[in-house]
C-alpha cells in the first residue's frame, strides 16, 4: 500500500470521530466551505514558499496543499485514485491538446 492509499484509508476512518478528537473530523464537520477555504489558504502559502526558491519550505507546503485536497476529495466521496486516472488519460499529451479535448460547459 502507498502513502496515498494509507492516507486515503485515515481520512475515510476519520470521517466519523467526534470533532473534538481529530483535526480531519473537525473539516467535515465544519463543512465544504471550510475545506475549501482551507485549500486556498494551502495554496497561496505554496505559492509564496515557491515564491521564496527554499526546498524545504517549499515541500512542506506542497505536502499541506496535498492533504488538504485529499481531505476534499474524501468529503466529495472521490477518491485519489480517480485523479490518477485523470493525470494517466493525459500522460502523452501536450497540454495544448488536452484543454482543446474538454467538453465546454
Amino acid at each position: 500500500m502507498d502513502i496515498l492509499d494509507a492516507l486515503a484509508d485515515v481520512l475515510e476512518q476519520r470521517k466519523t470521530q467526534s470533532p473534538d478528537q481529530s483535526y480531519v473530523a473537525s473539516l467535515h464537520h465544519r463543512g465544504l466551505d471550510t475545506i475549501l477555504k482551507k485549500i486556498g489558504e494551502e495554496a497561496t502559502e505554496t505559492v509564496i514558499a515557491g515564491k521564496a526558491g527554499q526546498a524545504d519550505p517549499l515541500i512542506h507546503e506542497v505536502a499541506d496543499l496535498w492533504f488538504h485536497t485529499l481531505v476534499l476529495l474524501s468529503h466529495q466521496g472521490l477518491s485519489h485514485r480517480q485523479v490518477l486516472a485523470e493525470l494517466q488519460r493525459r500522460f502523452g499529451l501536450s497540454g495544448l491538446e488536452e484543454k482543446a479535448s474538454r467538453s465546454l460547459p
